[in-house]
């Protein structure tokens, strides 16, 4: 990406903190390689195409993030048409695991004065008697990068400034990731179809003997909700991986940081 000016890469990358500029986690994550970044991309024949889905995708995501966490700290809200199969399916998975959200602790601004970095996580939930980082992932499946990205979170969580600052109720236990989607199901062969961002993207389901549909004979039903929570409690491995990734992140913008007086 290309700068302006100082002040135009400090806020595209990071965050000010107790007057203490910090690089973002999720800009830092940004130097590992995506290779299904590149498939998309590909797909999309051209980058401003690629990057209108990218936009729409994450107004998308955003919606279905800021409905399911006003819904778990007890707020009203409108929930879009276009997310209720989302929603709905969240709602009722809930019914049976009863997601606690910490409402001082959604959406809330972290830091790490020892590593240097900041972000913003998504909330501190209670779940099964643990406390922990939950993160909310509007995708098909679980990458790698969500790990990296919620071992940042629980790094700083540990640091003792962060806690009394926080006045975090007790130890950070464990992090959970909790992925929404919505799909619609072909009737006659079991394809699934995602619609995000105004893209469409065709899955072969199982066929179970049947043969698959040609695309122009799918037969697709009413949108539905997909919702799978997942714990990561071991970290180590991937703290350790973010924080090479936030060398190699430093090194790339090695320029900038110099201009900005970032000391490492």
């Amino acid at each position: 990406m290309r700068y302006d000016n100082a002040e135009h890469f400090k806020k595209e990358n990071g965050y000010e903190v107790g007057g203490t500029w910090y690089p973002r986690v999720t800009r830092i994550l940004e130097v590992k390689a995506k290779p299904g970044l590149q498939v998309f991309f590909k797909e999309m024949g051209s980058f401003d195409a690629a990057e209108d889905v990218k936009n729409k995708s994450a107004e998308e995501g955003s919606a279905v993030h800021e409905a399911i966490q006003k819904l778990l700290v007890g707020k009203k809200v409108a929930v879009p048409r276009e997310i209720e199969p989302s929603v709905n399916k969240f709602l009722e998975f809930n019914q049976l695991k009863q997601i606690y959200f910490h409402p001082e602790y959604v959406e809330r601004r972290i830091w790490s004065g020892l590593h240097k970095y900041a972000g913003t996580v998504d909330a501190l939930a209670t779940i099964d008697g643990k406390f922990g980082v939950l993160d909310i992932k509007t995708s098909t499946g679980f990458f790698p990068e969500y790990n990296l990205q919620t071992a940042a979170y629980i790094q700083a969580l540990q640091e003792l400034e962060i806690k009394k600052s926080l006045a975090l109720p007790k130890e950070i236990q464990t992090r959970w990731i909790l992925r929404i989607n919505q799909h619609k199901v072909c009737k006659k062969c079991n394809s699934t179809l995602r619609e995000k961002g105004g893209r469409s993207k065709t899955r072969n389901g199982k066929s179970n003997g049947t043969p698959r549909c040609i695309d122009a004979e799918h037969d697709w039903g009413e949108p539905e909700g997909d919702v799978e929570l997942k714990e990561f409690p071991y970290y180590f491995k991937d703290v350790r991986a973010f924080l090479a990734a936030k060398i190699l992140w430093e090194w790339d913008n090695d320029y900038w940081l110099r201009q900005i007086g970032y000391s490492r």
